[in-house]
């Protein structure tokens, strides 16, 4: 029984204490005056009447009412009902004031009338009881009577409401119906009387319409949106005008939270003068009034409802996280059908004709009850995962979250996670989860109907009916009582209520009367009967167990029994000792202990072999069981979800091995290493699962000693409680206390073993080893900054834990300390929890450091003796083969390579996995290695070798590797290179870190050296301890010839410096100046004074320099110059004035440009001097320079850098441009312009040329003057500058006949014509931009005769002048960033580090981001249009960039393509030295080759032009005379540093170290080659390998390859791998190899007869040496016969020669030229010899030399996207008698029915598996084909009709295939014999 009210008070305006304008309330009178005992007052009642503040009205407003709620201090809701009315004052000066504050306010003076205002007055209620229909009516009553004058005295009504006493809950009980009636049923005295409706059971929330109500004003996502921020503990804010609805929402809110219970600050109304409350940082559930609603806005983390605009605003930092899925969405679709059924049937033709929505009252519970169905599913089962711990005095109850979640697999539900973890669930157990108690609604709806819920789950339909029954329920818990709903209330009169003027004022009351109502009341209750309501308590049922409920797509793992039962054989054969039998099933085993089940497998098999809580296993048993251990924990998580740990942690302890000397160590110390041992929730939740079983076993013992007859079924610990509680009060004293007592203990002695168990798994083996401290959270802060967890769990743990638990340990590095205080920390919070008494407690404290200390002492000896076990057996470390002169600066560190993401060599693709292996890392001073054999017992034979130069390492970053088979998380390194390839390593736990770190430092000394003297090239042959400590003072005693006489040593000191400490960029002009100087200060001074134009080159030079100077003329460029016809120098040096070029020695210093070579090609007419003062103009003063002619149309390819920023400009401005100071850069242009012109008048076609010309395109008569071969594929030149200068700015140009380009010019600059005059091209004229006469435009339509390739963004402003014949043409430039960050992209596509699954992140997806292809299909384009151009006359000048990087792609790309010259060995060496070396292109600093330019990064442009020269190669794969191993062997090298060739910026770093020209002197030592050209024409003369056999050059032919993305490959280079040897590139290796493997297979083998077959892998065999071409292999066969004949075997290229030079005869001979192999050789193809025709890759299949080529089919193919197969690879190749055939010969067949017997010309090849017949053996039309694959069998046969005569009977046999059988018949028997066993040995290899 209740009271209905506890307070009544009246609250008026305060008129004494009004602070301008803000009024104050204050109680006028309440009762009783003294406290309640069981309900203080609440204080602040005043505030919550006006929640928007005491305010006085002119006009009199309406009364209102609503409901506030307060919480005390000990969290009881109060509801104060507030009725406000207004009162009329006449307080004369009070008027003033007023008068001129409603002024202010109101702006109106007429609106005050008569000088009265308003004040507000409330009548409160308060009680704890929420009937607000009821408040309503009886303050509406009291009111009444004083309006209406009633005659009740108003101290009756006011006595009778606070003594008015009601049931709290509980329907009606039939005996009980009149006392009950009389008590629901209220009357004030006042002719009223009504009847209050108190619901059946109050745990149920009373909703009345609010639910509903919500949900209208919201919608359902909003509410749902809500409703799930409110369970996440987010702060929710509502806001509305009307005060009640806001106390409704807050009200609806709470109600459809049920059965949790909201505990956070919860303030439905919040008056405006506690706004602040709102920043507080706890959730809370608020209501506000909209008036507020600016000062809610800088709110950051506030969900904000407005219920009046239907809106929810939800900030960008808060995340709500929502309902899992599908059961979101399945509560959507409900919630919709209960608020708006006319949505289903809403298209329907002919809807049903009532479908309204039920009533609100009865929305409102349906609503509510698809929230009671949607926490049943949510929490169906959770009371098997409560622990119970105590039953007497008090349950002590605990939830296994990681259980329930595990279950559940919801784990990952970041919904779910966050409500267990919530204030409510908390509430939601300790209220929910005692086992014996009065049951609700809930408890039956998720204990009972689970099954049916989950048959619901997919139909909503049945759903929506199962919510109605729970509607219905709680409807009559809110109404039990429909029929006596009669109400007597009085209302105001109409009349009173619009108020007259002389209303008198609410009268004071006279408190003694309403005092003796409350006293007479109090006493008579004293003398009363007490009320007893029997409360109903019982068993809670627990439902089905949750093993059965896991969601249907839970994740029971495929974990076929197949898995599950190899992890059991493999057990069994453990303890079996057949430890071969284990070892073979061992990484299947670790493979499946990633699914659940195998795990809990494991668990159940390992426990059948414990007997009395102890195993004895030996060394290697025990070793493979810590193996599996440790893989089943490396993937429980840090909660152990699924119990693996849990089932693990008893085993750990009892799983031991002997170690003599009784000395046992137990598998605890091999399994430390995972993060669950150091979680406290794991501990927590293991511990009470302990103590609930052990308190279960208590009960049940005492119980089966009274009742052992009786069949005892499983009880759960649950119910037993329960039954425990129900006997409770029926005990007597001692023994209750007895029972507390034992409970107690049994806790107190389970803390004492977890105690002991927490220090096994904490206490690391070697104590001395703070290995676990540093790598999980026990430790404090510091001492985990470094580790592996750094800031995951580890380290915020650790910080929560020190701040907790308050212990400021100075010596937290001490490992015993800190597992003290953790075990501290766990005792003390399972003991507080648990109820454990504090003497138990203490003893407990004391106990521990004990038990740890003993510990350690045992774990000591363990240790000591651990170390003296014989090692197990590993791999033995296998030697590197290292080049002559290659020195090991680390030996070996044995280690483990990890698989990274190439998916080959794991196994996945097919075949067993080559990786992970083990081995060892070896540092030398060239290359890093791994070699070692893998992991995987079935290809543990194999040696796996992975290395790469250190010179090409990239990137090295630390990670931390779980090795399946191994217990401890290691450290590793992943080292990528860019020769591809990348190393993933774990140091095995034999590796000191220390050691680690030694060889990260070695490994950075020797990629990054001091100088590029450190590198491998230089060292080479030096003892090894030099590399590392290598002093910069001795760097050049080891070089020989440095070229004295050119360098002066101040000189070189100079240079050196700035070679060396900074990176090479040419000074500024600023300081130019002065370096000049310095260096005219030396001997070597340029002297000005004499012309030099007209000297002679000898006697410019000193004598001294002469030698130097014959050297550099015998540098290769100026022997192309010769062969080009650029210039001669011959001995006299008197140069023929008639030729247009010379040779130019004004660089012969490297004065006028440090990075070109010392002889330069320019025009005749150009004094050096000028050359000086133009180098200025162009950035790193390279200035033009002619280096490659075209012999048929003598036009010129010019190379120069961009033209300086701000410099010359002007050079492109107009002429006449005035010049503010002194004219220097106008004179300068004009030198500029006159080089230029001179190099346009050295063209013949120039000087032919009549008069001036401009260009703006090419005529299309022009372009059919190019070779009319090519017209079929030429592309239009002006379609190719569309393409190349193409970009998104670009003005749209019409195209006319003869593609005009003109307007297709970066809108940049002006083209000759505007665009728009393009338009309107027709016939009309249009004036020229400058102003000149306007000519027809078609005469105008010529080229230009010297093009300038440009960088877009360098021209922008300049002015084309019509009257130059030279013409820009603007192009967008990668830049070397762009080919940085793409080439690492390229890299991580190729090599990824780790495999995914994701399929943005495929190969091709990556390959395509990395923007690789476009950047070549960008060079490749503008080489092309630079050939175009060149072949149809005109010159051009690529000017671009710093004239280093693009420029030298660009330049040589073009000489590549036009001149077939450079094709050849020598021609490709001679343009690589010439443009790439000679011309500077930086390799040092693009390599990053030291230590200064390592932060430049490493930038492959070679490697890009490589590439380039590699999609060429592919298209024309008979233009060149070396193969793609050439190439690749180039991009491997250049980054290798093994050859000084690619090692310095320019020739003058290369001569001022004296590298340049010691090679020529330095031939002796034949140890060690310095150039890799060297190399290379040495290791030619030996094997074929750099050669291409298909090579046969047509006479000068342009090579015009197709450039687009979808022509180009992804170079093979970049994607494979040798695991047998390592990269194929240092040749040296692979002899030595060879020679060992012969070695060991010498050794008689007596194993039987071995298959001939072997398989070949791809990513370990190298396919070229395992499956040669044929060529290949004839010449090796070749050789080794010779070899065995005893003569001198030839070199493979004369023999090749010889071949080739017979078969050209042979060809001549023939009358009519058959296509055989000859054609190879021959170059009688028409232009269409692309890579169509002919598919032979290097390394590819078939053979090559042996195949002819239809030239027909190649004519009219296209292009073949991608490898063809194998079947249309032999369609294209005709059969003629050079075709691989096994047998041949002239065969009758019978013909089908009644056709002859007809003799054929039969092949038999074995290669394409099939049995072809011919008319004829010259016959080359196939007439039959037999395959192979479908026949059955070959036997006799015997003559039929018509056969043949006079043949022998055993000639006859019969071929039986699948479709039918064919009658053979042959010359003789022998004959048909040898067909016979020639078919039957074809199918027996198949």
């Amino acid at each position: 029984m209740a009271r209905l009210a506890d307070y009544y008070l009246v609250v008026g305006y305060d008129l004494d204490k009004r602070v301008e304008g803000e009024g104050q309330g204050r109680i006028l009178q309440r009762f009783p005056e003294k406290d309640w005992e069981d309900s203080p007052f609440p204080q602040g009642v005043e505030l919550f009447c006006q929640p928007s503040g005491w305010q006085l009205y002119p006009e009199r407003q309406p009364a209102s009412f609503f409901v506030a709620v307060l919480t005390d201090i000990n969290s009881e809701r109060h509801y104060c009902a507030c009725f406000t009315f207004w009162e009329g004052l006449d307080n004369p000066q009070l008027q003033k004031a007023e008068a001129s504050e409603a002024d202010e306010v109101e702006d109106d003076l007429a609106v005050v009338r008569a000088a009265q205002v308003f004040a507000p007055k409330s009548l409160v209620l308060v009680s704890r009881l929420d009937y607000t229909e009821v408040f309503r009516n009886c303050l509406g009553l009291i009111y009444t009577v004083h309006v209406d004058g009633l005659t009740v005295p108003l101290e009756t009504v006011v006595g009778n409401l606070l003594t008015c006493i009601i049931p709290i809950a509980g329907g009606s009980q039939p005996g009980q119906e009149e006392t009950e009636e009389s008590l629901r049923t209220i009357t004030l005295g006042a002719g009223d009387r009504q009847v209050i409706q108190t619901p059946i059971d109050d745990a149920l929330p009373v909703s009345g319409s609010t639910v509903a109500q919500l949900f209208r004003q919201l919608g359902i996502v909003n509410v749902l949106y809500l409703f799930c921020a409110a369970l996440t503990e987010h702060k929710i804010l509502f806001l509305s005008s009307s005060y009640q609805r806001l106390t409704d929402a807050c009200r609806g809110l709470l109600a459809i939270m049920f059965p949790l219970k909201y505990s956070f600050t919860y303030v439905p109304i919040l008056p405006g003068k506690l706004l602040e409350v709102l920043s507080t940082p706890t959730p809370f559930i608020i209501g506000v009034n909209s008036f507020f609603r600016s000062e809610t806005q800088e709110l950051l983390d506030v969900i904000i409802a407005d219920l009046d605009g239907g809106t929810v605003t939800i900030p960008e930092c808060v995340h709500i996280s929502l309902l899992p899925e599908p059961i979101l969405q399945q509560t959507q679709t409900v919630l919709s059908m209960v608020l708006d059924p006319e949505l289903e049937i809403a298209d329907q033709a002919f809807p049903p004709l009532s479908t309204q929505p039920s009533a609100l009252k009865i929305q409102d519970k349906e609503i509510r009850g698809v929230f009671l169905w949607l926490f049943a599913r949510l929490f169906q089962g959770y009371r098997w995962c409560l622990h119970i711990i105590r039953i007497h005095p008090e349950p002590v109850i605990r939830f296994h979250k990681a259980a329930f979640l595990g279950q559940r697999s919801l784990t990952e539900d970041d919904f779910l996670m966050k409500v267990l973890d919530g204030m409510a669930f908390a509430g939601f157990v300790s209220e929910r989860g005692p086992p014996y108690r009065a049951t609700d609604l809930f408890d039956d709806l998720v204990a009972n109907h689970v099954e049916r819920i989950r048959q619901e789950e997919t139909c909503p339909q049945k759903v929506l009916s199962h919510v109605r029954e729970l509607a219905e329920l709680l409807f009559k818990n809110e109404n039990p009582y429909p029929a006596v709903a009669m109400h007597k209330v009085q209302r105001p009169s109409e009349s009173s209520q619009s108020g007259s003027q002389s209303q008198t004022p609410f009268p004071a009351l006279d408190d003694v009367v309403v005092q003796l109502f409350i006293d007479h009341a109090a006493s008579k209750l004293k003398t009363a009967p007490p009320v007893v309501k029997a409360e109903v308590k019982g068993m809670v049922p627990s439902g089905p167990p949750l093993g059965d409920t896991v969601d249907r797509n839970g994740s029971v793992m495929a974990n076929s029994a197949r898995r599950l039962e190899v992890v059991r054989n493999c057990i069994t054969y453990i303890f079996e000792n057949k430890m071969l039998e284990a070892k073979k099933l061992m990484p299947a085993v670790l493979r499946a202990l990633k699914g659940r089940a195998a795990r809990i497998c494991l668990t159940q098999e390992l426990n059948q072999h414990v007997l009395q809580n102890r195993a004895v296993l030996d060394d290697q048993q025990f070793d493979y069981i810590v193996r599996m251990m440790n893989c089943t924990l490396q993937d429980c998580s840090h909660i152990d979800e699924h119990g693996i740990a849990a089932a693990l942690l008893p085993l750990v302890t009892a799983f031991c091995r002997k170690m003599g000397a009784g000395i046992t160590q137990f598998a605890y110390s091999c399994v430390q290493e995972h993060m669950v041992w150091t979680t406290m929730q794991f501990w927590e939740a293991m511990f009470y699962s302990d103590v609930q079983s052990h308190i279960r076993a208590l009960y049940l013992e005492a119980e089966e000693g009274e009742q052992q007859n009786s069949e005892q079924q499983e009880i759960s610990a649950l119910e037993l409680a329960s039954e425990q509680s129900r006997l409770w009060p029926t005990l007597g004293k001692e023994m209750q206390t007895e029972r507390v007592q034992k409970e107690e203990s049994t806790v107190f002695s389970q803390a004492i073993h977890y105690a002991n168990r927490m220090s096994y798994l904490l206490l690391p083996l070697d104590t001395s080893k703070n290995r676990l401290l540093r790598s999980t959270g026990l430790g404090d802060v510091e001492s985990v900054s470094n580790s592996y967890v750094t800031n995951s769990i580890a380290g915020s743990m650790a910080e929560s834990y020190d701040t907790e638990s308050g212990f400021e340990d100075a010596e937290s590095s001490d490992v015993a300390n800190s597992v003290v205080r953790f075990i501290n920390r766990f005792v003390d919070k399972v003991c507080n929890e648990s109820g454990v008494t504090n003497e138990h407690l203490k003893a407990l404290h004391t106990m521990i450091p004990d038990i740890v200390q003993m510990h350690i002492e045992t774990l000591d000896a363990v240790h000591r003796e651990s170390k003296r076990l014989p090692p197990i057996q590993k791999p033995k470390l296998l030697r590197p083969t290292l080049l002559p002169g290659e020195e090991l600066v680390m030996d070996g560190m044995r280690v483990h390579l990890i698989p990274d993401g190439r998916e080959e060599a794991t196994g996945l693709m097919g075949g067993p996995p080559l990786l992970p292996a083990e081995g060892a890392i070896f540092l030398t001073t060239y290359r890093l290695i791994f070699k070692g054999t893998p992991n995987d017992p079935l290809v543990g034979e194999q040696v796996v070798t992975r290395s790469f130069p250190i010179a090409s390492l990239t990137k090295e970053k630390r990670i931390s590797v779980t090795l399946p088979m191994d217990q401890f998380v290691q450290e590793g390194l992943q080292l990528r290179s860019c020769t591809f390839q990348l190393l993933k390593i774990a140091f095995d736990e034999e590796v000191a870190s220390d050691l680690a770190e030694v060889f990260r430092k070695h490994m950075h000394k020797l990629r990054y050296p001091q100088h590029v003297q450190g590198t491998f090239a230089f060292t080479v042959g030096q003892c090894g301890k030099l590399v590392v400590e290598h002093k910069t003072k001795d760097k050049n005693q080891s070089l020989k010839t440095l070229s004295k006489n050119l360098v002066k040593s101040a000189k070189r000191t100079i240079g050196r410096q700035y070679v060396t400490r900074k990176k090479y960029s040419p000074p500024t002009w600023e300081n130019r100046s002065s370096f000049q100087s310095e260096l005219d200060e030396d001997e070597i001074s340029v002297s000005e004074e004499v012309d030099q134009s007209s000297l002679t080159l000898s006697s410019t030079m000193r004598s001294s320099d002469r030698q130097t100077m014959s050297n550099v003329v015998e540098r290769a460029c100026c022997r192309d110059y010769q062969r080009l016809g650029l210039g001669t120098l011959s001995n006299s040096l008197t140069r023929s004035k008639n030729e247009p070029f010379r040779i130019s020695t004004v660089n012969r210093m490297y004065t006028v440009c440090r990075s070109y070579p010392g002889l330069l090609i320019v025009p005749q007419s150009i004094p050096d001097t000028t050359i000086q003062r133009i180098c200025r103009c162009y950035r790193q003063n390279r200035f033009p320079v002619v280096c490659w002619r075209n012999s048929r149309t003598k036009a010129v390819l010019l190379r120069s850098a961009g033209l300086h920023a701000k410099g010359v400009v002007g050079f492109f401005k107009s002429p006449n441009a005035q010049a503010s100071g002194p004219s220097q850069a106008d004179s300068t242009s004009l030198e500029q312009e006159k080089y230029l012109q001179a190099i346009i008048s050295s063209m013949p076609s120039y000087s032919e040329s009549s008069g001036r010309n401009t260009l703006s395109g090419f005529t299309s008569t022009h372009m059919s003057t190019s070779d009319s071969s090519d017209k079929l594929r030429q592309p239009k030149i002006g379609a190719l500058m569309k393409q190349v200068m193409g970009t998104k700015e670009d003005v749209p140009g019409t195209f006319s006949r003869g593609g005009k380009w003109g307007s297709i010019r970066g809108s940049g600059r002006l083209s000759t014509y505007n665009p728009d005059v393009g338009n309107r091209l027709a016939s009309k004229e249009s004036p020229q931009p400058n102003g000149g006469p306007s000519e027809p435009l078609f005469l105008r339509q010529q080229k230009a005769y010297l093009y300038i390739i440009g960088d877009k963004a360098q021209l922008k402003g300049g002015k084309q002048d019509s009257f130059q014949q030279w013409e820009v043409v603007p192009i967008e430039v990668c830049d070397v960033r762009q080919v940085k960050n793409s080439f690492k992209k390229l890299m991580k596509a190729c090599v990824p580090s780790s495999s995914t699954c994701d399929p943005n992140m495929s190969f091709l997806r990556c390959l395509e981001e990395s923007e690789w292809m476009a950047l070549l299909h960008r060079v490749l384009q503008v080489s092309v249009l630079v050939v175009e151009l060149l072949d149809t006359g005109s010159s051009v000048m690529v000017s671009l960039e710093d004239g280093w990087d693009v420029s030298t792609q660009v330049v040589s790309l073009v000489q590549l393509l036009s001149d077939p010259y450079y094709r050849t060995f020598d021609g490709f060496r001679l343009l690589v030295e010439k443009e790439w070396l000679s011309f500077g292109h930086r390799f040092s600093h693009r390599g990053a080759q030291t230590l200064g330019s390592q932060n430049s990064g490493f930038t492959p442009v070679f490697l890009q032009f490589l590439d380039c020269v590699h999609q060429i190669h592919l298209q024309f794969p008979m233009e060149f005379e070396f193969s793609q191993y050439y190439l690749k062997f180039l991009a491997y090298h250049y980054v290798s540093n093994r050859f000084r060739t690619f090692l310095l910026d320019s020739d003058y770093e290369r001569i001022e170290l004296g590298v340049l020209y010691e090679e020529k002197g330095e031939r002796k030592s034949t140890q060690v080659c310095k150039s890799v050209w060297d190399y290379i024409d040495r290791l030619n003369k030996k094997t074929p390998v750099f050669y291409n056999y298909m090579f046969s050059p047509e006479d000068d032919e342009v090579l015009r390859p197709y450039t687009f993305n979808s022509n180009l490959k992804v170079w093979d280079f970049y994607v494979e791998e040798t695991l047998s040897e390592g990269p194929s590139y240092d040749w040296e290796l692979r002899g030595r190899q060879e020679r060992v493997a012969e070695e060991t297979a010498e050794k008689p083998d007596s194993a039987g007869p071995k298959s001939q077959r072997r398989i070949v892998w791809p990513c370990y065999d190298s396919l070229s040496k395992a499956v040669p071409d044929a060529i290949t292999k004839l010449l090796q066969d070749l050789q080794s016969l010779e070899a065995e004949l005893g003569l001198t075997s030839e070199k493979w290229k004369d023999t090749w020669d010889k071949i080739k030079s017979t078969q050209r005869t042979e060809t001549k001979l023939e009358s009519k030229p058959s296509f055989s192999s000859s054609l190879l050789m021959s170059s009688n193809l028409s232009h269409q010899r692309r890579s169509q025709g002919v598919y032979l890759q290097e390394s590819g299949a078939g053979s090559s030399i042996n195949l002819a080529l239809d030239c027909e089919a190649s004519a009219t193919s296209t292009p073949v996207p991608g490898r063809p197969s194998t079947s249309t690879l032999y369609s294209q190749f005709q059969s003629t008698e050079s075709e691989n055939r096994s047998f041949e010969g002239i065969l009758y067949k019978r013909g089908a029915l009644l056709k002859p017997w007809k003799p054929r010309w039969f092949v038999l090849d074995k290669t394409k598996h099939q049995l072809r017949y011919y008319e004829s053996r010259q016959d080359k039309e196939c007439k039959g084909v037999i395959e192979l694959a479908d026949v059955e069998s070959v036997y006799p046969g015997t003559p039929a009709m018509g056969a043949p005569k006079n043949i022998e009977e055993k000639a006859f046999f019969d071929l039986k295939t699948t479709k039918r059988v064919y009658n053979f018949c042959a010359q003789d028997s022998l004959n048909a014999q040898l067909w016979m066993d020639s078919v039957q040995s074809c199918l027996s290899d198949a």
